[in-house]
This record gives C-alpha cells, sequence and structure tokens, in this order.
C-alpha cells in the first residue's frame, strides 16, 4: 500500500558524521550538550561512531500522556481525538528540537527554556486538548476535565527515568549505591549523583560517582550521545556476563508468561519470515489511523501486507500475508533495530528515520519467531477477529514503567538474564534476543479500548485472568539479531546499536514494544485453540 517503504536498503558508509546540539536533525538533538559525533576507520577497516560530551547535561522533554488518560471516546470521535493525539506527538517533537537547537541561547538566560520552549508548549497543548474536548462531547461522550491539567512539560534529564523498571539496572552486581561505582562496572550510569533540576545538574555537569575523582571505569561527565545525537547512551550498555542473573520476563507482572506445567499446555507456531521483503512505515494504525508518521519512528511488519495508517479492517482482511500459513492474516510489527556504525539507511532524510534522531543501518531479524500458548490455569477462547494489542510503551523513559513490557538478552544467557533498561553486550558467538509476552487476558467484548490497553490485560501472578476477563492464546514473540558487539571505551560506547523511538525518549532499552492485530482465519483460529487446549504443539 502507498505508505508501505518497500526500497531497496542503501547504506552508505560517512567518513564523519559531525553533529552538534544546534542540528537537532528535526526531532533528534540534546541540551546543553557541546556534542560531536565521528564516523572513522578502525584498523579493520570497520565504521565506527562514538561521541562524548564533556561537563554536559543532556535532558528531554517530558510530557503527561493524555492518550493513556482517555477513557471512553465515542466512535463519531475517534478518528478526530486520533488526529489531536497525534498533534501532541507533534508538538514534543518540535519542542524537543528546539531544545536541540537554542543550546547558546540557553547558556545566556536562565529563563529560556521556560520562556521559548515549555511555555509555548504548553499553550500549544491545552488548545489541542480542549479539541479533544470538544470531540468527545459533540459525539455525546463524557469528557474528564481533569485532562486540561495535563498540558504542562518539564524536562528531565537523560539518565533519570520517570519511572525505574524493577530489576532492570543490573549492571554492578544489581546493586545501586547512591551513584558510587564501588570498583564494578556501572559503564558511566549516573544514580542519585546528580539530580535533575530543570534539566541541569547541581553539580556543575560533572558525575559525582562518589569515589574522589576516581574513573574505575566510569567517565567522569562525558556522556555518549549515539549518531543521530538523542541516544544511546554508554550507561545504556551492559556486558551481560557481568551481570548477576535474573531471568524474570517483563516489568512487574506486565509480560509474565501464561503458560505453564498445566492448563493448556499446547503452542501454535505461525512462521511469517523476518522483513526479508523490507515492510516498513513509520504509522500506527492502532494509535494514529489515519495520521501519516503517527509512530515517529520505523516499523518492521511481519504477516499481513497492507498494514499502514489508512488500512481499514477490510483492507487487512484481504491483504497478503507473509505467513507461510495464509490462514494467518494477522499484522505483527515493532520497532526496528539499528546499528549506529556511522552507516545510512534509505530513510536518513524521512520524518520518523534520521530527520527524528533514528539513524544508522537497519538490522534485519536473524529469527522471528511467533508463538502462541495456552494459560496454566485452563482452556483458552479464540481471539475475535481484528483484535488489536500493543504491549510495552514506547514513550516508558518519560511515561514511567506501568506499560513498559521489555526483556533484551543474549542467546545461551535467555534462562539467566533478562534486562530491562540496558542493551546487553553479548559475547562472541551469542546473538541479540528482544522477548515479548503479550496481553492474555480479555474482557470478552471489545476489539479495542480508547487507550488501547484496558480492554486486555496480562495474567495475574497465579496465571488467572482477573475481572472477569478470559483467557485467550498469549503471543509470545521472539527477535534474534546478529549485532556486533559495541565497545565501552573511556566512558562512550562504540558502534552502539539502538531501537527505534520517539525522539525525546533517547533510544531507550525500556521503551521498546510490539503490536498485534489479529486476522487469522476463523478455522485456523478455531485450529489453534484446539492445539493448545489439548496440549498438543502446531504449526
Amino acid at each position: 500500500m502507498g505508505r508501505n517503504i518497500r526500497k531497496r536498503r542503501s547504506s552508505m558508509a560517512t567518513k564523519a558524521v559531525a553533529a552538534s546540539a544546534a542540528l537537532a536533525l528535526g526531532g533528534g538533538g540534546l541540551i546543553w550538550a557541546n556534542f560531536y559525533a565521528s564516523a572513522h576507520e578502525s584498523n579493520s577497516g570497520q565504521n565506527e561512531t562514538k561521541a562524548s560530551t564533556a561537563g554536559a547535561q543532556v535532558a528531554t522533554i517530558s510530557c503527561p500522556d493524555v492518550g493513556q488518560k482517555l477513557t471512553n471516546v465515542p466512535n463519531g470521535a475517534k478518528q478526530g481525538v486520533a488526529t489531536e493525539l497525534a498533534n501532541l506527538d507533534k508538538q514534543i517533537t518540535e519542542a524537543y528540537a528546539r531544545l536541540a537547537s537554542t543550546r547558546q541561547a540557553q547558556a545566556g538566560d536562565s529563563g529560556f527554556v521556560q520562556n521559548a520552549i515549555t511555555g509555548p508548549l504548553k499553550e500549544k497543548r491545552a488548545a489541542t486538548i480542549d479539541r479533544i474536548r470538544i470531540n468527545v462531547q459533540r459525539s455525546g461522550g463524557q469528557f474528564n476535565n481533569s485532562l486540561s491539567q495535563l498540558a504542562a512539560c518539564t524536562t528531565q534529564g537523560a539518565n533519570t527515568n520517570a519511572g525505574q523498571a524493577g530489576n532492570g539496572q543490573q549492571n554492578n552486581g544489581g546493586q545501586q549505591q547512591n551513584g558510587q561505582n564501588n570498583g564494578q562496572n556501572n559503564n558511566g550510569q549516573q544514580q542519585n549523583g546528580g539530580q535533575n533540576n530543570g534539566g541541569q545538574q547541581n553539580n556543575g555537569g560533572q558525575q559525582n560517582n562518589g569515589n574522589n575523582g576516581q574513573n574505575n571505569g566510569q567517565n567522569n561527565g562525558q556522556q555518549q550521545n549515539g549518531q543521530g545525537g538523542n541516544g544511546p547512551a554508554a550507561a545504556d550498555f551492559v556486558d551481560i556476563t557481568k551481570v548477576q542473573g535474573n531471568a524474570q520476563l517483563g516489568v512487574g507482572q506486565n509480560g509474565l508468561p501464561a503458560n505453564g506445567n498445566s492448563g493448556s499446555k499446547g503452542t501454535f507456531t505461525s512462521n511469517c519470515g523476518t522483513n526479508g521483503n523490507d515492510n516498513h512505515n513509520t504509522d500506527n494504525v492502532i494509535v494514529a489511523p489515519g495520521v501519516t508518521n503517527g509512530a515517529h519512528h520505523l516499523h518492521d511488519y511481519v504477516g499481513n501486507q497492507n498494514n499502514d495508517a489508512f488500512a481499514s479492517d477490510q483492507d487487512l482482511a484481504n491483504g497478503g500475508t507473509s505467513c507461510q500459513n495464509q490462514g494467518d492474516k494477522s499484522s505483527y510489527f515493532w520497532p526496528v533495530l539499528r546499528i549506529q556504525d556511522g552507516s545510512q539507511d534509505f530513510d536518513q532524510n524521512n520524518d520518523g528515520g534520521g530527520k527524528e534522531g533514528n539513524v544508522g543501518k537497519i538490522l534485519q531479524p536473524a529469527q522471528a519467531q511467533l508463538k502462541f500458548v495456552g494459560n496454566k490455569k485452563g482452556n483458552v477462547v479464540a481471539m475475535p477477529t481484528a483484535l488489536r494489542i500493543i504491549t510495552g510503551d514506547a514513550k516508558a523513559f518519560v511515561n514511567g514503567n506501568a506499560n513498559a513490557n521489555v526483556n533484551w538478552s543474549c542467546t545461551g544467557f535467555e534462562n539467566k538474564v533478562q534486562l530491562k533498561e540496558q542493551y546487553p553486550i553479548c559475547p562472541q558467538g551469542s546473538q541479540v534476543v528482544r522477548t515479548t509476552n503479550f496481553q492474555s487476558c480479555w474482557d470478552g467484548k471489545n476489539i479495542d479500548s480508547a487507550n488501547h490497553r484496558t480492554h486486555v490485560a496480562f495474567v495475574q501472578g497465579d496465571g488467572t485472568c482477573g475481572n472477569g476477563f478470559q483467557a485467550i492464546p498469549q503471543l509470545q514473540v521472539r527477535l534474534v539479531y546478529n549485532v556486533p558487539a559495541p565497545k565501552l571505551q573511556n566512558g562512550t560506547v562504540v558502534n552502539p546499536y539502538a531501537v527505534d523511538t520517539f525522539p525525546e525518549n533517547l533510544h531507550k532499552p525500556v521503551t521498546d514494544h510490539n503490536d498485534f492485530i489479529n486476522f487469522f482465519s476463523t478455522n485456523l483460529m478455531n485450529t489453534m485453540v484446539n492445539c493448545i487446549n489439548t496440549g498438543k504443539n502446531c504449526k
């Protein structure tokens, strides 16, 4: 379809990629950062990208997520509300770019950020939220007036997650001791060593390790900012061989496996390829239908080949599929993974790509495993056609972890370590793994909800579905990548990899997410349910 991009990638190595925060890249860039990124040839002839800032605090824009607070949007208001929510995202992207391009003005005026960036942003957001109110009320719906209080935004330090994911920061033996390194590998990560005061660091821009100025693997104020100027940073990586074992999947109860040694123990696997035909776009038909570049980052698509912002359910039902079993026309999509080695891909000058800080060479998964499993407490029921599920939160770095669902690991370590807030550096011969367990409890009525979440839920700790919800097959997605191992050097990371994000979320690992729209044929869905409930392993 029109917005699906099926271009052969042109990966273009550059001799030098130089950027200051003033470049902004349309959506990337970092405040208070005197930033320079270089790509150069190493002894092996490979291109490398690394960057650092000296005495600089990196910050981003943090705004309340209005869409997650919506509880009831009448059918007649859905398109108008989706458009206005997309406008809110666009406003944040523009404000973030302005943060990046006004470094000198900020240095000379302590009130510049409030007066020129967050203040005007609040006014724009207030007007947009009011248009959402008008859309809802015109269609006979009830608008929660407290949403009007969500207009104001703040700046947030790049090392300050709005809500730390449990078990997510597992370097230095899983301990974080008030910013102290204690001689262990904290890779420059700042923990309680510098508070975020309006995006500035209260220790004059220097990271206080609590080590009397000793380096011990830290970078003493140097922060690596990635090829696009908006991450990832050295602190976003950890050598997985140095991590204390903790193999819990998901964040809290989000993403717990629903299956076990009892109940419905069967499986159904759908083989839909690894997007070898380069089916990409920066849309999200679930969250932003009818809005071009509604995701502000690039997705891989497997399964249904007709998914873009303008695809109707009929378009999807009539679409082709990359799945071997042609009865599976479901759409499976996730943000692409890129290596930032100084090279460029086909979208370097596109919205949602290089213009918004999503840069580097796109990596095709070596494996994409799509498996549906049962529930350890009993049988599952069929998913309804066109059921939409989003899992994880693309804005978790600024939203906090209420909806986060993320797991990073390496082959050979998946039963030992699952990372939430750091990307793994895998040893030689090991591959990077992204694993996602979807919500598998359904309200029995709706294929979507106002915030795209409340019609489905994760299983509870004991495997049951609460609130009268019904157990449905749980989709478990496992993506495996051949990624050249990044190198941590003096507080910088050489040739990092990162998931595509909204630009203000700085390519943080915790923002990983996954999307699914069910278009199994009725016959094949019934086959799946039968396989799962009778303990068979089917394909």
